[in-house]
């Protein structure tokens, strides 16, 4: 329904681009709208081995000198873990509902994610990507807004962004009210309800089995084979998610300026080197957000394939990502009040807004 939605408004204003949504999608092949079951599977199945793997080698080793590996690789694989369950709730996974939901499931609860509840946010996020006003995550805030804000809400947001996912799935970003983990949230519909409640129940069932190893082997225990880990992997979550959306040349709307396409454009592909493959390409974003429903090992050929037709308007940021990550941390603070279109500043300067 939203894809007929945003097609239709795409059509309507056709000459603010000079090409359509229908225009990319042609120029991509047909076979990378067509998720492969088996495909898909070998590569749940692959990380799952190498996360299994890295338990054996750690758990029988049992030494200091190798657990700052086991700690940098788990987490990595984490967060291709993430990946995974992330096509998933986008039904790129397969045209399976009950398979994706249940993948979807195996993929994010190991690793605290409530899968329906950052499914339907993360849906949200995309139907609305590069609007300043219904965006979901990493949305710039406004200049008085960043003024009035206290310490402790500008912590996570803007001094420790890498560390912010926990919070997010209890208290949602800056000007947004709600949980992940409550129906009645106004994240979520009403038909919704059962969707939450599986997705928590199996949450604290995680958390319950992490007490209770806890109890049994200690919080060393808990720390060496778990929770650093998880650190690991929220701090490639929020990296990778503030890198495609925070830009100092990105563009943000308001109100009639905004709408799908224009939005899904509000993003940038960026460079992560020999790790992208393990990753499973996610650096390929624009591509993703214009066209969620393709798998992640199309979009590499998708990109390729658009990019003709996209011009001076697709971005990609060849430099290394902790490089851009440190001028974007330093440079993107929020944007003007005023304005259709704008851009993220940092205090003191100031940068004509359209």
């Amino acid at each position: 329904m939203i894809q007929v939605v945003t097609q239709s408004k795409e059509n309507r204003r056709r000459t603010e681009l000079p090409f359509t949504l229908q225009d990319l999608r042609t120029a991509i092949p047909a076979h990378c709208f067509q998720p492969s079951v088996w495909r898909s599977l070998s590569y749940f199945c692959l990380d799952i081995g190498i996360v299994a793997a890295l338990y054996a080698i750690a758990y029988r080793l049992d030494s200091w000198l190798f657990f700052p590996f086991f700690w940098l690789a788990q987490g990595t694989m984490f967060w291709a873990l993430f990946v995974v369950g992330h096509d998933c709730g986008h039904g790129s996974f397969s045209r399976s509902k009950w398979l994706n939901n249940a993948i979807g499931h195996l993929s994010h609860i190991p690793i605290l994610v409530p899968y329906h509840g950052w499914r339907i946010s993360h849906r949200t996020h995309h139907a609305n990507t590069g609007n300043i006003d219904t965006d979901e995550s990493w949305y710039p805030v406004t200049e008085s807004k960043y003024n009035r804000m206290p310490f402790s809400e500008k912590l996570f947001r803007f001094y420790l962004p890498l560390l912010a996912y926990p919070l997010y799935l209890f208290r949602r970003s800056p000007n947004k009210q709600g949980s992940h983990f409550l129906p009645n949230s106004p994240l979520f519909k009403p038909s919704e309800k059962w969707d939450i409640l599986t997705s928590s129940v199996l949450w604290m069932a995680m958390v319950g089995f992490l007490g209770y190893l806890t109890y049994q082997f200690g919080w060393v225990f808990l720390l060496k084979y778990y929770a650093v880990p998880y650190i690991i992997f929220v701090i490639w979550l929020d990296l990778v998610t503030f890198m495609h959306h925070t830009e100092s040349d990105i563009p943000w709307y308001r109100g009639k300026d905004w709408y799908f396409l224009k939005g899904a454009l509000s993003t940038i592909d960026r460079n992560y080197g020999w790790i992208a493959p393990i990753h499973h390409n996610i650096g390929t974003h624009v591509a993703h957000h214009i066209f969620l429903g393709i798998p992640h090992y199309h979009l590499k050929t998708a990109t390729e394939a658009i990019k003709p037709v996209l011009g001076e308007y697709y971005r990609y940021s060849p430099e290394p990502i902790w490089r851009s990550f440190i001028r974007s941390y330093l440079s993107c603070h929020f944007v003007s009040d005023r304005g259709g279109r704008v851009y993220y500043r940092r205090p003191q300067s100031r940068r004509p807004e359209a």
